[in-house]
Parts: C-alpha cells; structure tokens; sequence
C-alpha cells in the first residue's frame, strides 16, 4: 500500500534534517560528510558553477541542494530515504534509513 503523501513530505523533511545535523560529526564521518568531501575533490568547478552559482560552494550548501531520488523499503515504501546532487551528476546517495516508529535509524553513504 502506498505511503500517506503528507508522511512522505514529514520523512524527508526529518531525513533531510538528520542529514544536516549528523554533517561533520563523528556519526557522520561514513555518511553526509564523506559524500561531500568526496564530491568536492571529484566534481568539477563547471557542475558546481551550473547547480550551486559557485565553483566550490559550502558543504551546507551542498546539502540544502540535494535531491530526493528514491523512498522506498515496507509495505509503505517509506523506510528508506536516498539523497544524492541533482542532475544524476554521481551514482552515489546518503541513504536515511527510518524505524518501525518514523525515527531515524541510520545515515550512511552508499552507491
């Protein structure tokens, strides 16, 4: 069964907040922060220039500026949340994993 629209939006508003707060911190360290440290040394300054009006924005910034590319896990499809930058510029996502209660479980980089 297809999850609530009005509890897809609450997740990835809680996901996306999670994200933030887990940046530069140590339960972070394999999740958000990995992700942009590694996008800024691999991506060039044309992408960021293009999605970001900067060559090398601010790693906020970055996180601000991704997209959601796929819920999914449950019957309800909404255990799971995948973020990564727009434009399918990278194969790789910070994946937001929810519990049975809608609490954040797990943050991690994955590809």
């Amino acid at each position: 069964m297809p999850a609530n629209p009005s509890e897809i939006k609450k997740r990835e508003a809680a996901a996306r907040a999670a994200i933030k707060k887990a940046y530069g911190t140590a339960d972070g360290e394999d999740g958000p922060t990995l992700f942009v440290s590694h996008h800024l040394e691999e991506l060039d300054a044309a992408f960021w220039k293009q999605h970001f009006s900067t060559e090398r924005p601010d790693p906020q910034r970055i996180l601000d500026g991704l997209v959601l590319r796929s819920h999914w896990g449950g019957d309800d499809e909404i255990d799971t949340f995948d973020f990564t930058l727009p434009d399918e510029a990278t194969q790789y996502v910070i994946s937001v994993a929810f519990d049975e209660d809608g609490v954040v479980a797990g943050i991690a980089m994955e590809s």
